[in-house]
């Protein structure tokens, strides 16, 4: 099967539009999509960052005010819990992916250590808060309040590292995607220069197609010349018809050329032999023996016919007698 047809180039290049315009609104879609999760992610880890902060300042207030009153505590401590979670293994609930590269499950580890510390003395310090005023160790939870705010600084700057790596690998990971994004957009322009360029290749060839018709109808010559053209399949196969009835229309004028050459030959023939019949009649006539013989011969015809009536004559007298006879014999019967 030929693909040099105007159909077939035409679904080619229309395939080809289609699909790289697919494949552009796909990766925007895409990335898009991306982003967002990207930015819940990168939402999570800094969340985490304040979470501390909040532990930390909770756990100052608590102690400098004399309060027992743990509730944003906890709820802070559990909330820091499931985000690592979440970031280190993924959730289906929220669609978060399980860290994305080692580098950063690595950075993840690096904070759940520092995270296991600082719990354990936010938890200490919490078990003392929570006994009777008399049993209280101030000097222990005053231990526990300082290494709640040394293991802090150390675990938020594990956590601000953990943010700049996923937010680092967003960015790495949109750069990509917009990257495609510009090949599919070059290679549509280069897809519409080349259309450009075939289109105007199909243009040229049905114009000189239709100028040649034209030169057939004007031209004036006994013989026309076939065309020929090197394009695509459907103006061949229209060159080839064209071709084929002018070698039809050749054909007959050659006919017609050989016909009135043989009729003007005939002619020719003709007027010889109808002078020589003149000529021979002049001599004829010129010739007194030859005359005379024509004259007895005409004589002799006419005497043959004259004879020929007189027999015809006597065989219908001969008629009429044998009809006479058989009416009487049958009067007899």
């Amino acid at each position: 099967m030929t693909t040099n047809t105007i159909r077939i180039k035409i679904k080619t290049i229309g395939a080809f539009f289609v699909i790289l315009m697919l494949l552009i609104v796909g990766t925007t879609i895409y990335l898009n999509a991306k982003n967002k999760k990207d930015a819940l992610i990168i939402n999570i880890a800094g969340k985490e960052r304040m979470l501390t902060q909040r532990i930390s300042k909770n756990i100052f207030y608590l102690y400098h005010n004399n309060s027992i009153d743990t509730t944003e505590l906890d709820s802070a401590k559990t909330e820091f819990i499931y985000n690592l979670s979440s970031l280190r293994d993924g959730n289906d609930l929220t669609d978060i992916q399980k860290a994305p590269t080692d580098e950063i499950s690595n950075q993840i580890a690096k904070v759940e250590i520092l995270w296991n510390t600082f719990s354990t003395n936010v938890g200490n310090f919490k078990e003392l808060l929570l006994t009777k005023e008399i049993n209280r160790d101030e000097r222990r939870i005053k231990s526990y309040v300082n290494a709640v705010y040394n293991t802090n600084n150390k675990l938020l700057q594990e956590v601000d590292n953990l943010v700049s790596m996923y937010t680092i690998y967003s960015e790495n990971k949109t750069e990509k995607i917009k990257y495609f994004q510009f090949g599919f957009v070059l290679m549509i322009i280069i897809l519409i220069l080349y259309s450009l360029a075939q289109l105007r290749i199909m243009e040229n060839n049905a114009k000189k197609f239709f100028e040649y018709s034209q030169q057939l109808i004007q031209s004036d010559s006994n013989h026309l010349e076939p065309i020929q053209i090197e394009a695509e399949t459907e103006i061949v196969q229209a060159t080839d018809t064209l071709n084929a009835f002018i070698e039809k229309v050749n054909s007959a004028m050659d006919y017609s050329n050989e016909a009135i050459e043989q009729s003007r030959n005939a002619s020719y023939k003709l007027e010889e032999i109808t002078d020589e019949f003149d000529k021979v009649l002049n001599e004829l006539t010129n010739s007194g023996d030859l005359s005379k013989q024509l004259n007895k011969s005409e004589d002799m015809v006419i005497e043959s016919t004259e004879e020929l009536i007189n027999s015809s004559q006597k065989l219908q007298n001969l008629k009429a007698e044998l009809d006479k006879l058989v009416l009487a014999a049958k009067k007899v019967k």
